[in-house]
């Protein structure tokens, strides 16, 4: 087996891969390098031509500018603008052409010149409708040639050839050397024309001769002996000479006062410099054309052999490959059908048939059905023994996975179980708690009853997150919508730190019946994980805003705050139903919200806060939302508590550990819709309302009314001495055991009152409250004002708004 598997994979990775590919690889890659060079070759000679002709218009114009304009002068500058142009269109064409593949330095360069080629015609507008002096010109011109220049510059770039390296430096040294050749012819040009030096036209043209000597030198440092020999041979001759003797006699006459008269042998000054300097620039250009076309030979050569390299080397690997596979099928075939018959059936039993028998088990945790079919290999080689390895490893997992099954199961058992218990006993103590409430009248103990009732409610819903972890639906739902903000304010009765929390209700809104109590536990424990974490003198903001899509409830405090890292990894948890593993236990209300989120699809996502802490937005889906639940009346619940106290700001007066949602009872009332006119409330037929108030009643009072119907009037004189009578003689049931004196109800109705006077038509009478709620509300009054002279105390108050 290890030998026909040496046989299989060595030889042809070694004598095909190893050998032969690199080499394929490397020579194809620098043929394209040299096809790249080949293109940038061909630029670099469109480039010269274009800042020949190019240099050959500006000394033009410069001419034409020093001789007054004269419209001998512009004759021949036109006709060189038609030069240009053609010379221009053939390089953008070939500019165009280059891209990245070139290198970014080259692209760059191709993209200005393709920038720089519009300024042509903007100074040819210049020279001819202007009155621009020949130096401008010049320094514009030479911007433009300069930039095109710096193209000669990447021809070599990426290439490995020494030779062709040095064909470039020496192309572009020379280039720049006829550019300074080609200054100086139109400077002098413009000072024949002229008859002296203008302003700075002197040093401008001591600076191009320098800089002529300065890129020859450079030129015949990197050139080849060949191409030296060339120069000396083409940039010689009668024109040369004449042109250094012009220029010998202007820098002597320079330093003189009189006008300059550079050729005292010809009456056109300027014209016989023109034609004399040209000799030195059109050798020069030549010389640079010779290398251009030497360097494109070059690359094109090199491309060629690369190409032909890589094609010579394929051909022997494929060659090798063929002879080697010859081999290695014959020796293959007892390999390779089992081989990939095992493949094959690993692979459906890791991708389909265990991941199917660990959801079965999952979902039933009978294993008596199951079942362990081996793979489909019967020999008696190593294959086969991996086979057969491969099936009991198969029969492990079936095992373990319904081992784990099974103790998931129990787990979420014990977890119902528990929680069961411990619900039915927290219950029993709010109850119990309740009790104690209504009929406790000492202030401090009222106030330790209600934070212990507040306690009992956070261990019932910490019951309710193990069940909920345990996959368990909620025991009762609510089946009407419910108010946005009474939904918040159920949350903030179940957060023990209720009284830093700032509620900002600014959408109106009402959530369906089936996620109320859902939607109530996600933002329990988003409000309170805020509170525990944020600094005790800090608030909890709680907001609301319409988005698209639904409406979001955003939890924002300043306190310790996430790392990123963690806060990526609980946005992740958020995102997906996460598994409950051993971090459960230090961040149970992130799964729980979690498991809430999506249970409704609800989306629920963490961020930092700009000035510290996090903010939790929670987008209740419009899925979710119904119609905005009428402001009064409101579901009510079966005794006061935070929610029924909308004035408060969001802040209830007393924690109330029965604020769940799933207790509340819902109310019908007649829709205001479809009344016109005055609309008269209409009560159920429960008075003991403590949501209800008189001044929602339309008030008609009978007292008011003048007529013939029976009863006194508060208009006749008997009525008046009825009134007086009742004050003068109040009754009296005894004292209180403090001493005060105890009311007799009713006794003391002044005539004329809504007890004895008709009831006002079309207003419902206005319900009697019974002890206990009146009880309650005293409480709440009491509860508030203390908190008010604790604030005042603290300084901890509200900033003031209108």
């Amino acid at each position: 087996m290890r030998s026909r598997l040496i046989a299989l994979i060595l030889i042809p990775t070694m004598l095909g891969v190893l050998v032969g590919a690199q080499q394929v690889i490397a020579s194809w890659n620098a043929a394209d390098q040299y096809h790249r060079i080949l293109d940038k070759a061909e630029l670099s000679a469109s480039i010269t031509e274009v800042t020949h002709q190019l240099a050959l218009e500006r000394d033009l114009a410069m001419h034409y500018i020093a001789a007054g304009r004269t419209p001998e002068r512009e004759e021949p500058l036109r006709a060189q603008f038609a030069v240009v142009d053609k010379a221009a269109a053939a390089m953008r064409a070939k500019a165009a052409a280059v891209t990245t593949d070139h290198g970014e330095s080259a692209w760059t360069l191709s993209r200005q010149i393709l920038t720089r080629l519009p300024e042509i015609d903007a100074a040819r507008t210049t020279v001819l409708r202007t009155e621009v002096l020949a130096l401008p010109t010049l320094t514009r011109y030479a911007a433009i040639i300069g930039a095109f220049q710096q193209f000669h510059d990447e021809i070599g770039q990426g290439g490995e050839d020494e030779a062709l390296a040095a064909h470039v430096r020496a192309l572009s040294a020379l280039a720049k050397g006829r550019e300074a050749a080609s200054q100086q012819r139109g400077l002098l040009a413009a000072v024949a024309s002229a008859g002296r030096f203008q302003s700075g036209e002197l040093d401008r043209y001591m600076a191009a001769r320098a800089q002529q000597d300065s890129e020859l030198e450079v030129f015949r440092s990197v050139a080849t002996q060949q191409d030296r020999q060339a120069y000396d041979d083409t940039v010689t001759g009668t024109p040369v000479d004449r042109a250094e003797v012009i220029r010998l006699r202007a820098l002597a006459q320079a330093g003189q006062s009189g006008p300059i008269d550079i050729a005292p042998e010809s009456d056109d000054d300027a014209g016989f410099w023109f034609a004399a300097m040209s000799g030195t620039v059109d050798g020069m250009w030549t010389v640079q054309k010779r290398l251009g076309s030497s360097i494109t030979v070059q690359s094109r050569t090199l491309e060629d052999a690369a190409r032909r390299d890589a094609i010579v080397a394929a051909a022997y690997i494929l060659l090798l490959l063929l002879f080697v596979l010859l081999i290695t099928t014959f020796v293959a075939q007892s390999l390779v059908r089992p081989l990939r018959r095992l493949r094959r059936e690993a692979l459906d039993i890791a991708g389909m048939r265990l991941p199917q028998t660990v959801r079965r088990l999952r979902e039933t945790s009978d294993e008596s059905t199951l079942t362990v079919a081996p793979i489909d290999v019967d020999s008696c080689d190593e294959v086969g023994e991996v086979a057969r390895a491969f099936d009991e490893v198969h029969r492990e997992a079936i095992r373990l996975a319904g081992e784990e099954s099974r103790l998931r199961a129990n787990i979420n058992a014990m977890f119902v179980n528990l929680s069961r218990r411990s619900q039915t006993l927290v219950q029993r103590q709010i109850k119990l708690i309740d009790g104690l409430e209504q009929g406790e009248e000492d202030e401090r103990r009222l106030a330790d009853l209600f934070a212990l009732d507040h306690l009992a409610t956070r261990m019932r819903r910490n019951n309710e997150s193990l069940l909920i972890l345990a996959g368990q639906e909620p025991p009762g739902r609510w089946n009407h919508p419910v108010g946005l903000a009474d939904v918040v304010r159920a949350a903030l009765s179940e957060v023990e730190g209720y009284q830093r929390v700032t509620v900002k209700i600014t959408v109106n809104g009402a959530l369906a019946g089936p996620a109320v109590n859902d939607t109530v536990h996600l933002l329990a424990e988003l409000i309170e994980n805020a509170v525990s974490f944020s600094p005790r003198d800090t608030r909890v903001v709680v907001s609301t805003g319409r988005m698209e899509g639904g409406i979001m409830v955003s939890v924002a405090d300043t306190g310790i705050g996430m790392t990123h890292d963690e806060l990526v990894r609980a946005n992740e948890r958020l995102a997906r139903v996460p598994e409950v593993d051993v971090s459960v236990s230090r961040r149970m209300g992130l799964y729980v919200v979690a498991r809430l989120a999506y249970r409704h699809g609800i989306r629920v996502h963490l961020r930092p806060h700009e000035t510290g802490g996090l903010i939790a937005m929670v987008l209740l889906p419009d899925a979710l939302l119904h119609a905005p639940v009428p402001a009064y009346p409101r579901p009510t619940r079966t005794r006061p508590g935070p929610l029924s106290y909308a004035a408060s700001g969001g802040q209830p007066p007393w924690p109330d550990a029965d604020a769940s949602a799933s207790r509340w009872t819902p109310r019908t009332h007649t829709d205001s819709a479809t009344v016109t006119g005055p609309i008269p409330v209409t009560l159920p037929a429960s008075a003991a309302d403590d949501d209800y108030l008189p001044i929602f009643a339309q008030v008609q009072s009978a007292w008011f009314e003048r007529g013939n119907g029976g009863g006194a009037t508060w208009g006749s004189a008997e009525a008046g001495w009825s009134a007086a009578q009742a004050v003068v003689t109040p009754s009296n049931a005894g004292a209180t055991p403090s001493g005060l004196p105890k009311r007799v109800p009713k006794a003391n109705l002044v005539p004329g009152t809504a007890e004895t006077a008709s009831a006002p038509r079309g207003v419902a009478p206005i319900p009697r409250l019974s002890p206990e709620l009146i009880r309650s509300r005293l409480s709440s009054f009491q509860q508030g004002c203390r908190q008010a002279r604790t604030r005042i105390s603290t300084g901890d108050l509200p900033p003031f708004t209108s």
